[in-house]
């Protein structure tokens, strides 16, 4: 069985540090305690719909990917816009990129 709010607060937790910021300032920004915020972290506890969205926005990361671990359908048809209006001569490039980042997700 999945332990929803472990593999959230792991989500929110690796975005975090992916942007540099501490609990504290998260917390802050949320109004409620750093040991909250931690425990959010640790799958313990949970957060308020509002703080949800407030969440969201602070990290740039969708209420489907906080919640879920699931990309917007409409964030994929943005990417694969890009990608139909890469150059030619990037396309290597761009295939290179994506192959090392599956293999650093890995």
């Amino acid at each position: 069985m999945i332990d929803y709010k472990k593999e959230m607060g792991l989500r929110i937790k690796t975005r975090r540090k992916k942007l540099l910021l501490t609990q504290e300032v998260v917390s802050e920004h949320l109004g409620i305690s750093v040991k909250h915020f931690s425990e959010v972290e640790r799958g313990i506890a949970g957060l308020s719909i509002e703080n949800l969205v407030n969440l969201s926005n602070i990290l740039g990361l969708s209420l489907d990917y906080i919640i879920k671990g699931e990309v917007d359908k409409c964030e994929w048809d943005s990417i694969l816009s890009i990608l139909q209006n890469v150059p030619k001569e990037k396309e290597q490039l761009i295939k290179d990129l994506i192959r090392l980042g599956i293999e650093l997700t890995n």
